[in-house]
């Protein structure tokens, strides 16, 4: 294993901290262009390289949902202030979003998870309470192939208090949801109308908790929020679908299970715990598409972990260590979302409270290289994704009330901001339709 530490002069002010010791801190004005202060990557693509990654085959305008906080419960205590789930269109050539609708959801529909076919979405509603009883929801959509219009099929219990995190299973026959208030993680039927059904599993994380302070976190750290009870924070299932793997923050613990696709049932996997250093609160995953890397970025920590993936066994051995945040950094930072490039060449993680968005090149053995970082011209990005071409990323700038665009260096893997805000309240994700 080795840990390894980026150097980079970006270095924005200490901004608030974090969950319960911040409850009170209101959300910050989004910063205008004139008050950058990381490095901007202006290197130019070839157009004829651009244009062709940048249409789509049958030449429709490619779409896209934002979920959101749309209830006074919203994240980290402050109010939510989004409507539901927006519908955007994109221009292919500037990355410019043009909003065509939203769908009310009072319900904080934070996560958003598309089914294999694209006919149906699915959204992680992060609430506590449902129906009377201590749970989330997740509620299912029809997605009208024309115009991309949403039509709400129906809403069922997530079997645990505020689901953060949703996925569909590659079959397009479950939903997988991550309970992170509740400390659960439970599969839902996708029904043949595209409906959800009861649960069919639900598992209790259980075991010790963490440090509460994170072992691989700068100098000056005070990201101490969630190691007070099982905290599941996401859960997907690995390529081929044989398993699922889902994280506890809390208990700093990657879970592996296998999966039984005809009765929709998790069972522990033999390894079925593996551990990241005390504290460090694993939080999103990535696997790489050769199907044999696996990336965890470390919420508390800072810093992106590295793993080999045996599909044979399901076994996580991890290679690798390295920071998000430049050298140098001392202060509080809370990492939240990580992803990989479709060209599968660069890896990106997002930093809370530094409000950056963090480049590693991928190596051919799967390390992690740092080429730089790119500030996201809004406060807290709770997570991001880059469109489907490869072309452009966007990022969900909770605090701010904005998604951010940047164009894609294919070649370096750099940002450049785009100059597009996109005004959208608390913003949590983004997921393309087409």
């Amino acid at each position: 294993m080795s840990t390894d530490e980026p150097q980079s002069h970006h270095n924005p002010l200490a901004k608030p901290s974090r969950r319960n010791f911040l409850k009170s801190a209101a959300a910050l004005a989004m910063a205008g262009p004139a008050l950058a202060c990381g490095r901007q990557s202006e290197v130019k693509e070839s157009q004829e390289s651009q244009q062709s990654q940048q249409a789509q085959p049958s030449g429709k305008p490619r779409l896209l949902c934002v979920g959101t906080y749309s209830s006074p419960e919203g994240p980290e205590g402050s109010a939510g202030r989004g409507q539901g789930i927006y519908l955007f269109e994109m221009d292919s050539a500037t990355g410019a979003l043009t909003q065509r609708s939203v769908l009310a959801n009072p319900r904080n529909p934070s996560w958003l998870a598309l089914n294999p076919a694209k006919t149906h979405l699915y959204s992680g509603d992060e609430i506590q309470k449902f129906q009377g009883k201590a749970s989330g929801a997740v509620s299912s959509y029809a997605i009208d192939g024309a115009t991309g219009d949403l039509k709400l099929l129906n809403t069922v219990s997530s079997e645990g208090a505020g689901p953060a995190h949703i996925s569909v299973h590659p079959s397009g026959r479950y939903v997988l949801v991550a309970n992170y208030a509740g400390g659960t993680v439970s599969v839902l039927p996708i029904l043949p109308s595209g409906e959800l059904g009861p649960a069919t599993d639900v598992h209790h994380d259980k075991g010790p908790l963490g440090s509460q302070h994170a072992t691989s976190a700068p100098p000056g750290n005070f990201a101490i929020s969630g190691h007070n009870s099982p905290h599941a924070h996401m859960i997907h299932a690995d390529p081929s679908g044989k398993r699922v793997i889902s994280t506890d923050l809390a208990m700093d613990r990657i879970l592996i299970w296998n999966f039984d696709l005809e009765k929709g049932k998790m069972t522990p996997n033999n390894p079925h715990e593996i551990p990241v250093p005390s504290g460090d609160g694993p939080r999103h995953f990535v696997f790489h598409p050769n199907a044999r890397w696996f990336y965890c970025i470390q919420e508390e920590g800072s810093a992106v972990v590295a793993f080999d993936y045996d599909d044979a066994s399901g076994k996580l051995t991890q290679k690798q260590i390295i920071p998000t945040l430049p050298k140098g950094f001392t202060g509080t930072n809370f990492c939240s979302e990580i992803r990989i490039s479709p060209d599968a060449k660069f890896l990106y993680g997002a930093n809370r409270l530094h409000d950056t968005i963090a480049i590693f090149s991928i190596g051919t053995d799967g390390s992690l290289t740092w080429v730089g970082e790119e500030w996201t011209r809004g406060d807290y990005p709770r997570s991001f994704t880059i469109d489907p071409s490869g072309n452009f990323l966007y990022s969900c700038n909770q605090r701010a009330d904005a998604v951010t665009a940047f164009r894609v260096n294919r070649q370096t893997g750099q940002l450049t901001f785009t100059g597009q805000y996109t005004p959208v309240g608390t913003p949590g994700v983004v997921v393309f339709l087409t």
